[in-house]
């Protein structure tokens, strides 16, 4: 059985099933391990993890501590109720006709940020000129339909993780900070800042960057070093603006002060870098990477407000779910009429209800006509709804080829 413990509860003899936290958090090769010796049990404490996951037929248990199906479901019930709280974002332009002009910009920002880390690598100084003008088509798509570029940063390559993360964290920060009412001048500042916030890993060497396994101690001094990189080389360029700079100083900083470079409190940390923790989060844990799978989406931000508690603010937590959906673009779910579909767009009227693209008969196990749904304007047959989030992994389909095709 699967068990979810405060870190000071673990003792030698228990089996880790989950440590609970990003791969940069901590040392070990796996993320399920038997705890059998005390320098182990100290390495743990050292990663900033305040719960984690035992598995009880594996090792000792807790008799006290909740399963994971109790701790899932409790976090589901929150889901729901932080997502009833407010309708999705207003669309003055459909998604079919923003969608040509969000994939240029999705692409010349890709561009963008590859040849600024070439640059960075070079030695020379960048400049804002050449970001000003992709950050303000990007604010402007955002602005028309969110959900155009959103859907573009669910398609990705392993090889280009750097480059599309970058461009990733930016979308979704413009649409958090529109989210949140911010000036319009004030959002293209943090988008900057977001496509710019890796940086610095430039200047990381490839073996230590690119690693598949456990990164030694002075290899993670290595690594975390980029978000000081990232800081030096904004705070050089002509006309930088402060929000910008503090998503790339803080983006790795965490609520109590476990996070890196400065280890600063919440209350240390600007609404920007607040933001950028969470954004930064979200994305590269639903990324593939060569040392571990990415989550869906839906289970992604489930584990973002399960780590709210300690790591990020809770209602910044809770406007970002707001902003992206409870079912973002890209989550397979399965409907009331045991159809599977993949949500293509948000709802308009309320979270619940997302445009959605069918792909398969789930009680058959077949494939079906392509066919969109707009689950919050169905005609007199009666409404079709989400029963569930469904792993893609399980149904083998993949979100990425669906979202590509052409909208119908």
């Amino acid at each position: 059985m699967i068990k979810k413990i405060r870190v000071e509860d673990l003792r030698l003899g228990m089996y880790v099933q989950d440590l609970n936290c990003g791969w940069m958090d901590h040392g070990f090769l796996r993320s399920q391990f038997a705890v059998k010796s005390e320098a182990a049990l100290q390495q743990i404490l050292r990663t900033g993890t305040r719960e984690l996951y035992i598995d009880t037929d594996k090792g000792l248990d807790l008799p006290t501590a909740p399963t994971d199906t109790e701790v899932i479901a409790g976090l589901e019930e929150e889901l729901i109720e932080i997502a009833g709280a407010q309708s999705g974002a207003e669309r003055p332009v459909s998604l079919a006709k923003e969608r040509a002009q969000a994939k240029r910009i999705h692409n010349e920002a890709i561009n963008l940020v590859s040849g600024l880390m070439e640059d960075v690598r070079l030695g020379q100084q960048i400049s804002l000129e050449r970001a000003n003008p992709v950050i303000s088509e990007m604010v402007g798509s955002i602005f028309r339909n969110q959900n155009a570029l959103m859907g573009l940063a669910r398609i990705r390559r392993m090889d280009r993780y750097t480059f599309e993360h970058s461009v990733n964290v930016s979308v979704l920060m413009v649409s958090f900070a529109r989210s949140l009412g911010l000036d319009q001048t004030l959002i293209h500042e943090i988008g900057i800042g977001a496509l710019l916030h890796d940086i610095g890993k430039t200047l990381v060497p490839n073996e230590i960057l690119n690693k598949p396994g456990k990164l030694t101690d002075e290899e993670f001094v290595v690594m975390r070093s980029h978000v000081v990189h990232s800081r030096d080389v904004l705070s050089s360029i002509p006309g930088m603006p402060a929000a910008a700079l503090a998503v790339a100083a803080e983006h790795h900083e965490r609520a109590d002060a476990s996070g890196y470079p400065d280890g600063k409190r919440l209350d240390q940390i600007t609404l920007f870098g607040k933001m950028a923790s969470i954004v930064d989060v979200y994305d590269a844990i639903t990324s593939d990477r060569v040392y571990h799978k990415g989550m869906e989406p839906h289970q992604a931000l489930r584990k973002v407000l399960e780590w709210s508690s300690h790591h990020f603010d809770p209602q910044l937590v809770q406007q970002f779910i707001r902003c992206v959906g409870i079912y973002p673009v890209g989550t397979l779910v399965m409907l009331e009429s045991k159809r599977l579909a993949v949500v293509i767009e948000a709802g308009r009227d309320e979270l619940f209800s997302p445009v959605v693209r069918i792909v398969m008969d789930a009680k058959h196990r077949r494939y079906l006509p392509i066919q969109d749904l707009d689950l919050s304007a169905q005609g007199r047959g009666g409404k079709d709804r989400i029963l569930s989030a469904e792993s893609t992994q399980r149904w083998r389909i993949d979100p990425e080829e669906i979202l590509q095709m052409p909208l119908r």
